[in-house]
C-alpha cells in the first residue's frame, strides 16, 4: 500500500486510544515507542513495524500487519496488528485492572439514593410529594 498513514490514526483506527486526540498526546509524551524511541504522531507506519505503547489501563507491544485508513469494529481493527505483549506486561496489565474503579458507588458516600431521600425525608418530617401523580 502506497498510501500514508498517520501513526496517531493508526492507533485510533485499531482501538488502542478512544480519540486520536488520546493517541497524540501519548505520542507527544512519549508513551508510545519504535525501538525504544518515542514517535511522533505524523510518523508514518509501515508494515512490520513494533511498537511499544503505554495506556493509563495497560501495555501493549504490537506489530503492524495491515494498514487500516477508518475506525471500524472491534473485529476488523484486531486483524491489523499482532499483540506480542510479554507475560510479565500481561500479569502487570491483569493487577493493575483489578485495582481500578469499577463504577459502583461504596455505600454511604456520595450522595444518597432516591430511597435513602425519602427515609431521610420521613425522619426528619419534611414535606413529601404526593403519592398519586
Amino acid at each position: 500500500m502506497s498510501e500514508k498513514l498517520r501513526l496517531d490514526k493508526y492507533l485510533w483506527a485499531i482501538r488502542v486510544f478512544k480519540t486520536r486526540t488520546q493517541a497524540t498526546a501519548a505520542c507527544d509524551e512519549g508513551k508510545v515507542k519504535l525501538n525504544g524511541a518515542s514517535v511522533k504522531p505524523a510518523r508514518p507506519v509501515a508494515l512490520g513495524d513494533r511498537y511499544d505503547i503505554k495506556t493509563p489501563a495497560r501495555k501493549w507491544t504490537i506489530e503492524v500487519t495491515g494498514l487500516l485508513q477508518n475506525r471500524g469494529s472491534y473485529e476488523v481493527a484486531i486483524q491489523n496488528y499482532v499483540d506480542l505483549t510479554s507475560e510479565e506486561d500481561l500479569k502487570m496489565n491483569q493487577q493493575m485492572a483489578s485495582s481500578f474503579f469499577t463504577g459502583k458507588r461504596l455505600s454511604k458516600t456520595g450522595r444518597p439514593t432516591k430511597k435513602q431521600r425519602r427515609d431521610l425525608n420521613e425522619f426528619m418530617g419534611g414535606d413529601e410529594a404526593p403519592e398519586d401523580l
